[in-house]
């Protein structure tokens, strides 16, 4: 081995270990931080305390608002799932002029009009439709925005599914929702669930949407009452915010690894080829 070579191996380590150290320390922070009678934004030992959980379930939304994010998460992945499903399925079966086109112009679309671009006029037909301050009313919102892109994302699914199996189905007299139901949807069912973990985490962490459209404290999702856990002064409570920043990130990360064990996340349908 030339010296060049040892020099470049040991570059690209230290870069790995940098890389790694940098998002290691602050989840580090966060699993001990809560244990901790008085954390700061240095990582150390906790004295594994439970006082600081306390204070959290004492808190009058801490706990409400995991509600809240748990009610907008699972409404919206129902619908975009229920909905982009049916949309992708017609656009794989069905053959239209133009077909490609479209679906590239919606993924399109939706990258470039995002949320935040679209802020102003969503506010004001939230305003016109009397939506505002309605969870129903976000859900219906973020729906939108998520569709195209998991329409896109679900149509490949829906083509690598063989066309025979719907085909035997409806020899033997199957309506096209019965096939819907009990050919299409188990063959894709990996897909359907890699749809419904990135909708729920999409709308999980989503603050600016909620923080717009809710201006009821009580309805508000924990991503919005985080950025209220701060004392009179201004200054961070670092107590309250890493615990229920540990409280917060824990349901995410559990479906995440059920899912991926029940079904693993792969871009391609229910059948191997």
């Amino acid at each position: 081995m030339t010296p060049r070579f040892v020099l470049g191996r040991i570059g690209f380590y230290t870069l790995i270990a940098v890389l790694l150290a940098f998002f290691t320390i602050p989840l580090l922070w966060l699993v001990t931080a809560p244990f901790t009678s008085d954390p700061t934004y240095e990582v150390r030992m906790p004295d594994f305390t439970w006082e600081n959980f306390r204070a959290v379930l004492e808190h009058p939304y801490a706990l409400p608002s995991l509600w809240n994010s748990l009610v907008l998460s699972v409404g919206t992945a129902l619908l975009v799932v229920l909905m982009a499903a049916l949309a992708a399925y017609a656009l794989s079966r069905v053959r239209l002029p133009g077909r490609d086109a479209l679906l590239y112009a919606l993924l399109l679309l939706s990258s470039i009009i995002t949320g935040t671009a679209a802020m102003v006029p969503l506010f004001q037909l939230a305003v016109e439709l009397n939506l505002i301050d309605s969870q129903l009313g976000l859900i219906l919102i973020l729906t939108g925005g998520l569709l195209p892109a998991a329409i896109f994302m679900l149509k490949d699914f829906m083509d690598s599914t063989p066309k025979s199996y719907e085909e035997s189905a409806r020899v033997f007299g199957a309506s096209p929702l019965q096939i819907v139901r009990h050919v299409v949807v188990p063959l894709v069912r990996p897909g359907l669930a890699t749809i419904a973990v990135w909708s729920i985490a999409n709308v999980w962490g989503n603050f600016l949407m909620p923080y717009l459209l809710l201006s009821d404290v009580e309805k508000q999702p924990a991503a919005v009452i985080t950025y209220t856990l701060y004392t009179e002064g201004g200054q961070a409570n670092l107590r309250m915010l890493s615990t229920f920043g540990l409280l917060y990130s824990v349901p995410v990360v559990l479906m995440y690894l059920f899912v991926s064990k029940k079904y693993g996340f792969r871009f391609h349908g229910g059948i191997k080829r």
